[in-house]
């Protein structure tokens, strides 16, 4: 028989062998069973003087052992239901463009669909797109057509591979599964607040990659898709190295940076609109203080700690996001002669300082005035100014106690920044729009009420964070399609997603559509 056991709370301190624990406590036989997992694991910290752990198991026995299923804590085990796969039956070979997460999983349903799709990615592969990046680190040269936003991988390959989502989506464990399968550790399968980290997912990216080419799929990396043609019931994707496609789907995984080819693509006249996105700084701490502010005296115990807040004042809410335990603050522009900031920390989070995003939200009406395309123009001058401030990619920073103050730092105290190219201390009125600041300034002693010892002096706020999600949304249908029949706008680009996990569900959902209509 198969069971599952719910709500299983372990004391954080507990060192010896979990599965000898879970069989002592139900009473049955070691040898009795065939089969334990981990189905899910999470740091439980509500109670500040009683941290545990709350596991869910699953066991399969040779024996019958139904009596268990009356604690209200063991019920039956139902699996995960497969994903179907459908052959194949259009004419044409899909054309992606992007392998992001969006694209990577699109990709992969219609290889193995039979579909062979034809990957088109403006970056290096992420072997080649690995050099670059760490290139731009050291010497300042930016390759930018393959960097921290573009290249196989996506804008995801250099974060903290981070798999949480708030989507309560049937293809969550398919989407985790296939990471795994494809080179990820095993505990984000069942961890509450799963990553990759990005030195895993270098391997993750290749291997996926791999599998689509074993199908027949066709990679074109350093090639940009630049326009198409329509024809009569098809279409023709075209490339700047001459490159020419004919197909009847293109699907546009493009990422939120892709400033370019979005553009272009709205005077060929698909249909788009300006949405809400966010701006802000990346906030670092000492991870050992971040680590005592949610774990307390439990700390030498656990991980290093995350944490997650949101504030809503009159006007505007102010949030942590995409927040990097013991990692570092990337450079991560994608042009020349700007400054974006992002997170990324390895799998194992062992670095000094924790680091997240702390942002404050743009509506509309801050940026809007003829075109959707104005949320770029808003987010590039910014990116420009913060740019200009030595004009050297150091990037603007301040102090959490002296920006509070209205004042600026001369030199870091004990938060060593971790940019890459470096830090000016400077006054970010200069490099964010005023009611930006003004918001941070009033959220931040709101956030240290929840969480206690968030407010250091210390902390070291590096700017400019403004591209945790895209300006605009490429308007689709039902059918997923655009205004454009054949062209499906996906993932986090187009305005559909925020995050791998999200992204990587919207690639899936639309190639699952494409293959049965």
């Amino acid at each position: 028989m198969e069971i599952k056991i719910l709500n299983f709370k372990v004391s954080v301190s507990y060192q010896k062998d979990i599965k000898d624990l879970v069989i002592k406590k139900l009473q049955i036989k070691k040898n009795d069973v065939l089969d334990f997992k981990i189905l899910h694991s999470a740091i439980d910290a509500r109670k500040k003087n009683d941290i545990c752990y709350n596991y869910q198991f699953y066991i399969k026995l040779n024996k019958d052992y139904s009596y268990l299923i009356d604690n209200k804590n063991i019920i039956s085990y139902s699996p995960q239901s497969e994903i179907p796969y459908y052959n194949w039956k259009h004419p044409y070979q899909p054309v992606i463009i992007g392998f992001g997460p969006s694209g990577m999983f699109s990709a992969l349903y219609l290889a193995r669909c039979n579909a062979k799709p034809i990957i088109i990615e403006r970056g290096s592969c992420i072997e080649e797109r690995k050099k670059e990046v760490n290139n731009f680190f050291i010497n300042k040269i930016l390759n930018e057509n393959s960097n921290i936003q573009f290249g196989e991988g996506g804008a995801g390959a250099f974060s903290d591979g981070k798999l949480t989502t708030n989507l309560n989506s049937p293809y969550n464990f398919h989407i985790l599964n296939e990471f795994y399968t494809h080179g990820a550790c095993e505990d984000i399968l069942y961890n509450a607040m799963p990553h990759i980290g990005t030195d895993y997912l270098e391997k993750v990216v290749h291997n996926i990659r791999e599998e689509i080419i074993s199908l027949g799929g066709q990679f074109y990396f350093n090639t940009i898709f630049t326009d198409f043609q329509q024809e009569k019931e098809t279409l023709i994707a075209i490339c700047n190295n001459g490159l020419k496609v004919k197909t009847k789907h293109i699907l546009l995984c493009l990422g939120h940076s892709a400033r370019d080819t979005i553009t272009h693509l709205y005077h060929k006249g698909i249909a788009m609109e300006a949405k809400p996105f966010s701006m802000g700084v990346r906030v670092e701490h000492l991870q050992k203080t971040i680590n005592k502010m949610q774990y307390g005296n439990f700390a030498h115990y656990l991980p290093n700690a995350s944490y997650k807040s949101v504030v809503h004042l009159k006007e505007r809410s102010v949030y942590s996001f995409c927040m990097c335990p013991g990692g570092v603050v990337m450079a991560s522009t994608s042009e020349p002669n700007a400054i974006v900031t992002n997170g990324m920390s390895e799998k194992k989070r062992d670095k000094t300082n924790a680091n997240a995003a702390l942002l404050v939200g743009i509506n509309t009406n801050d940026f809007y005035k003829n075109s959707p395309l104005d949320g770029f123009a808003f987010q590039e001058k910014y990116e420009k100014a913060a740019f200009k401030i030595t004009g050297n990619y150091q990037a603007p920073a301040n102090l959490m106690g002296e920006f509070l103050h209205n004042q600026i730092a001369s030199k870091h105290r004990s938060v060593i920044p971790s940019y890459p190219h470096g830090v000016a201390f400077s006054d970010f009125q200069s490099c964010l729009p005023l009611f930006v600041t003004q918001s941070l300034k009033e959220a931040i002693p709101l956030i240290n009420k929840k969480l206690h010892l968030f407010f250091q002096p210390d902390a070291v706020l590096t700017g400019v964070e403004t591209r945790s999600s895209s300006p605009l949304r490429i308007i689709r249908g039902e059918n997923r399609t655009s205004s454009i029949n054949g062209i499906f706008p996906v993932g986090e680009g187009a305005g559909y997603a925020g995050g791998i996990m999200s992204a990587a569900i919207d690639g899936l959902k639309t190639a699952i559509h494409i293959v049965q209509n």
